[in-house]
């Protein structure tokens, strides 16, 4: 067992003097160093060493800190917005890439999760959400961006589940920029 330093801390000494004077007299032979860690860990009010660390581990996660969550450009969010309707529908197809990207978002939000679905049921969703009458480029853009996958034959077509980036994530959710 390689050597790990953990935090060791018992409620009671008292109650931990007792409980190793009780654990180790009722063994016959000397306890090996594995059954003392588990001793120790279970006069802490531990099931085992294992636990113990564990529970450690765990702590240390917790009080990890917590990364920054990325900022949101709320102006790319708002220049996406304005491709769609109040229903949420895409009315035109922005000449931005970046604004494109953020559009397919959230198209790829209506699209049915771990189900297979044929190519006429993908252009009938892209069709429902879009005015401007090229569910084909839509589909085509979600599969070279990595949003949908298909099979060789193009039949089968998949919705790929990924955490859509923060802008996004804010427009799928209908978020609006400060003050707007």
């Amino acid at each position: 067992m390689s050597r790990i330093s953990l935090p060791y801390q018992a409620p009671d000494v008292s109650a931990l003097a007792r409980l190793l004077k009780r654990e180790i007299h009722a063994r016959e032979d000397k306890p090996g160093h594995v059954e003392l860690l588990n001793i120790l860990a279970r006069a802490a009010g531990y099931r085992n060493f294992q636990h113990l660390k564990a529970s450690d581990a765990a702590r240390e996660r917790l009080e990890a800190p917590q990364p920054e969550p990325e900022a949101v450009d709320f102006r790319r969010v708002e220049d996406a917005a304005r491709c769609f309707d109040a229903d949420g529908m895409l009315m035109r197809w922005p000449a931005r890439t970046v604004i494109q990207q953020l559009c397919l978002w959230r198209l790829w939000a209506r699209v049915p999760t771990d189900r297979d679905l044929s190519e006429r049921e993908v252009n009938d969703i892209l069709k429902a959400a879009h005015a401007f009458g090229d569910h084909v480029l839509l589909r085509r853009e979600m599969f070279n961006r990595k949003l949908l996958d298909r099979t060789a034959d193009c039949r089968v077509y998949r919705r790929i589940e990924q955490r859509p980036p923060p802008e996004a994530l804010a427009l799928i959710r209908g978020a609006r920029a400060p003050g707007a």
